[in-house]
């Protein structure tokens, strides 16, 4: 697409937009990165941070992520959206976020709650401390960019002099106000592991989410576990227990299947590698899990060992 085409799709949707919040609330742009969409309904509000290519892309009529969510539930939303990877680290979104708070915007709401992923997680963090006892729902938020604390993060050449020190900086600290935050993460992607460690205030609560790609939330929507944890979370009723539960959608998801038995293959561990390829076989008839289970069986055969036979379903049930 020619950059002329592109300029021009955006300019229809952000006039989809206008349409929109002339009619449901207001769509206000923030420069030419940045924007904010309300669409007011009911007591609580979704607050989500949403790259503006991928609301183009996948949204709902061009509309953002969110608000199908708050739709269900009969909630307002409030989308900020970018056109960039800057993090929302723009002055025009500070001051937005700045009236907001002058004009006692939360505190029209009797329930607030924050939502991003990867450099939208860090923003939905961040901006969290602008309505105190809100809840974040995170998911592999960046803590900071600031080299003098994560040099380590190579990821976003482009933001490494970006201030991260200043107003509604270390998301982290930002953190504090909140009731409680929800950060879901995989630790086998260790500079995203590196960024979890550093939420470390007792309100946050880590949730690991091993064998998941870096595309957390395309996989955590793919396996209908994210709406139903943000729909919680309007409700007020989100909990590392009730995520647990929603987290056994792993077990019928071909993804984390196949990355399960190859990681369990690739640390040589036969036994396992077996029962979990059979297990996975008997939902996705793939060669793959077939010559995982075939080699197990096979290194297993070699020790004098053989799997034990699969439960039945009564049995498993018991």
């Amino acid at each position: 697409m020619t950059q002329d085409n592109e300029s021009t799709r955006r300019a229809r949707w952000r006039v989809t937009l206008d349409a929109h919040g002339a009619e449901h609330g207001v769509h206000l742009r923030l420069g030419d990165d940045h924007g904010a969409l309300f669409t007011e309904d009911g007591e609580t509000l979704l607050v989500t941070f949403e790259m503006a290519e991928k609301i183009r892309d996948e949204g709902q009529g061009g509309l953002p992520y969110g608000l199908e969510i708050a739709g269900r539930e009969g909630c307002s939303h409030l989308c900020l959206y970018s056109e960039t990877d800057g993090f929302f680290r723009d002055p025009k979104v500070y001051d937005y976020f700045d009236g907001l708070i002058d004009e006692g915007f939360f505190d029209e709401f009797d329930r607030v709650v924050f939502y991003g992923c990867g450099p939208c997680g860090y923003a939905a963090a961040a901006y969290s401390v602008a309505a105190p006892f809100s809840t974040a729902v995170l998911l592999r938020p960046l803590a900071t960019l600031d080299p003098a604390r994560t040099a380590w993060d190579r990821r976003y050449p482009q933001m490494r002099r970006s201030d991260f020190t200043s107003r509604y900086g270390y998301a982290p600290d930002m953190l504090e106000a909140a009731e409680t935050a929800f950060l879901v993460y995989n630790p086998d992607f260790i500079r995203d592991a590196m960024h979890a460690s550093l939420f470390e205030a007792p309100n946050v609560h880590r949730l690991r989410t091993r064998w998941l790609s870096n595309k957390l939330d395309t996989e955590l929507d793919d396996m209908d576990i994210l709406q139903p944890m943000l729909r919680a979370a309007l409700r007020g009723k989100l909990s590392r227990a009730g995520f647990a539960r929603l987290w056994r959608a792993r077990h019928r998801h071909g993804p984390w299947l196949r990355r399960l038995v190859d990681a369990l293959d690739a640390a040589e561990r036969p036994w396992l590698t077996g029962i979990a390829a059979r297990a996975a076989l008997a939902r996705f008839d793939w060669p793959r899990l077939s010559s995982a289970y075939e080699a197990a069986q096979a290194a297993l055969a070699e020790d004098g060992r053989r799997l034990p036979d699969p439960l039945k379903r009564k049995e498993a049930a018991e």
